[in-house]
């Protein structure tokens, strides 16, 4: 017996993937659908229509097929005449999947052919596909693959209609590979559902359990399909208690979801399990439900073939002949119509196939007919090219030997003239810094001088009170004397200081990078620009503010040349807010600002932030653009040469850095040096 309900099971629960849902995974309502079927055709915007006649397919493609296709076929129809790639994909693999519900399984694959060439094509990711309209799509790439995963899952369906289970397989797996690779919770499903089919009975169920937890938690939870497959393989074990209950499961679902075209699969299972139980009442009851199930679907089944045989059965067990015979024609007629069906969609089938091949087979030698024709053509192209270049270069081989000469004439012309510019600058920065050291040495030279002179006073006076006897205030005196020396030495080992930093700094050095105090680079350059400045023109006053990062400590740079660099833009800051006084209102405050930091870029480790900022007139954006540019200036002639940013940005490069800055005209610049510590 139980051999029995394992093969009528076996037979009666084809192995079909997934039936279909809403593009947004809920369910229309009845009210819903009848407000689209009434507003629909009265819709002007063809897009909009589209996407009804879309919800309309899927609404009724599980429940009334006929209808579903009616639909599909209209958002295709709207689809070709927008032009809209994607949307004919998804039109001809949803119409496809119900021709293969109606048995029309030679137009089935030609829909299915025509979505997979359209989907497969990633030009049409350039269709205006919108993530409302499929499977939670973030993009159209995304949507595109997911049409072309569930065209491949839904043509496995075909496969299996065609007896080309091989192929079934390998769709299945395309199917999940593409939906794993957008991390598509749907695909994913359906794909691995249908593969239970090729696995044992016992990994086959453990398959289509944990598949059910993958679609809940991509939010998909028509799961009828996989509480059927899962009452099949219990069937299969033997273990027909498990088989009702998970029947009965996919019955309750399927009603619930309008997923109508597993009712038939599910009563025909039921039935014969009651009738390998000799349970003739609930057999007949199921027998009965397959009929009426199939009816309201409104195609015809195979499940119908073994409804009817089962009935014929039990009514000879009874012995009602009449009704034996009646469901019995009704069995091999309608099974007679299947077989002829198959073999004139099997027949259709490879006629289609064997026709496409020959048409892709004309085609490839249509292509490489095309290229060799091609290829001569290029051939003489290029052999004419040759020849034109040829005679151009002979032609021209004289005129650039000329031009040659001319070329390195004035290539030596402008390095010479470049070399002198660069020269220029260089003086310009070594009188602004040699104006700056000598401020900044007069002040412990004059206290040398002053103390000096006192000191010539007071031996004098020493050697009168020595005279005089006077020896306190010969003491006093000598001890002022010994005072003043100190002073004498403290301000001449200051003077040395200066001196020795200064070369230190402005020395054309080693050029390798030592590790430097950064923070105390900062302030000296201030200062000798700042002194430089006055030195040139006593009127020029402006306010000085520094804010140093103590934490950065020694930074491994080529002090000299950042110096540079320094001392061009904190002078271009003077000089920025020096001209803004001459126009601004009394109570403007020239400020120039340096700072350093230790930042985080966002790319990972630690960099050191140099900022040197003034709230002079800005940098207008039409020449912002240029600023770095080699030779630009906006001073008058004969105060700038248009290289120090240049010079600049090319040294902090070369340190692995970044120069940039940031103005608002007419309030001021900050300019930004980012150097790598690490």
């Amino acid at each position: 017996m139980k051999s029995f309900v394992k093969i009528s099971l076996l037979c009666l629960i084809p192995i079909f993937s997934a039936a279909q849902t809403d593009p947004t995974w809920g369910y229309l309502t009845s009210q819903q659908v009848d407000s689209l079927k009434r507003n629909v055709e009265s819709e002007k915007n063809d897009t909009l229509r589209m996407a009804a006649y879309r919800s309309l397919g899927f609404y009724y493609q599980d429940i009334k097929r006929d209808s579903g296709l009616y639909f599909h076929e209209q958002q295709l129809a709207l689809a070709k005449k927008l032009n809209r790639k994607l949307w004919q994909a998804d039109a001809y693999s949803q119409a496809a999947y119900v021709l293969n519900g109606l048995s029309n399984l030679m137009k089935s694959y030609e829909y299915f052919s025509e979505a997979m060439k359209l989907a497969g094509d990633e030009n049409n990711e350039s269709d205006n596909w919108r993530p409302w309209t499929f499977s939670n799509s973030k993009n159209s790439h995304e949507a595109r693959i997911s049409i072309l995963g569930m065209n491949y899952q839904m043509m496995g369906n075909l496969w299996v209609s065609l007896g080309e289970l091989e192929k079934y397989k390998t769709s299945l797996q395309e199917a999940l590979k593409l939906g794993e690779s957008i991390n598509n919770g749907k695909v994913i499903y359906v794909a691995s559902r249908g593969l239970a089919f090729v696995m044992p009975p016992d990994s086959a169920l453990l398959s289509l359990k944990k598949s059910i937890e993958t679609g809940a938690k991509a939010g998909y939870n028509r799961v009828g399909f996989s509480y059927l497959f899962i009452a099949r393989f219990y069937g299969q074990k033997g273990m027909l208690d498990s088989a009702i209950i998970y029947a009965h499961k996919a019955i309750a679902r399927c009603w619930a979801d309008k997923e109508l075209v597993v009712l038939p699969l599910a009563y025909n299972g039921l039935s014969g399990i009651f009738f390998g139980r000799n349970n003739k009442d609930s057999s007949f009851f199921y027998a009965k439900k397959t009929i009426e199930s199939v009816q309201l679907i409104g195609t015809p089944d195979d499940q119908l073939v073994g409804a009817y045989r089962i009935l014929s059965n039990m009514y000879q067990l009874n012995n009602d002949k009449d009704n034996a015979y009646k469901y019995e024609s009704l069995a091999y007629q309608l099974n007679d119509s299947l077989k002829n069906a198959r073999i004139a969609n099997l027949t259709g089938y490879q006629k289609f196939a064997f026709n496409e091949q020959l048409r892709l087979k004309k085609l490839d030698e249509e292509k490489t007919a095309y290229a060799n024709k091609m290829n001569m053509l290029g051939l003489i192209a290029l052999l004419t090219g040759i020849l034109v270049v040829a005679l151009i270069l002979f032609r021209n081989n004289r005129q650039k030997h000329k031009a040659n000469i001319i070329l390195e004439t004035t290539l030596t012309n402008l390095k010479s003239t470049q070399s002198q510019l660069i020269q220029s600058e260089k003086m310009a920065s070594l009188g602004e810094l040699t104006a700056g050291i000598a401020h900044e040495i007069q002040n412990p030279l004059n206290f040398v001088n002053n103390f000096s002179e006192v000191n010539s006073e007071l031996i004098s006076e020493l050697v009168d009170e020595v005279d005089k006897g006077n020896t306190a205030e010969v003491l006093n005196i000598a001890q002022d004397i010994r005072d003043n020396s100190e002073k004498i030495s403290h301000h001449g080992k200051r003077a040395d200081a200066i001196v020795k930093g200064m070369l230190q700094h402005s020395s054309s050095g080693s050029g390798k990078k030592e590790p430097t105090d950064i923070n105390a680079l900062c302030d000296e350059y201030l200062r000798l620009a700042y002194h430089g400045l006055r030195a040139k023109d006593k009127s020029f006053n402006a306010t000085m503010k520094t804010d140093f990062d103590a934490s950065i400590g020694k930074v491994n740079i080529i002090s000299q040349d950042i110096g540079r660099v320094l001392l061009n833009l904190i002078t271009n800051a003077f000089y920025a807010v020096q001209e803004k006084k001459k126009t601004a209102d009394a109570g403007y405050e020239p400020t120039v600002s340096i700072s350093t930091a230790s930042v985080q870029p966002p790319l990972g480790g630690r960099s050191l932030s140099i900022k040197v900022s003034d709230n002079g007139g800005g940098i207008p954006p039409k020449i912002l653009d240029k600023i770095f540019q080699p030779f630009f200036t906006t001073k008058p002639t004969g105060q700038g040469t248009g290289l120090g940013l240049s010079l600049s940005y090319d040294i902090v490069k070369a340190h692995g850095g970044e120069l940039k800055v940031e103005t608002k005209e007419g309030e001021g610049s900050t300019f930004i040096i980012q150097i790598p510590t690490n």
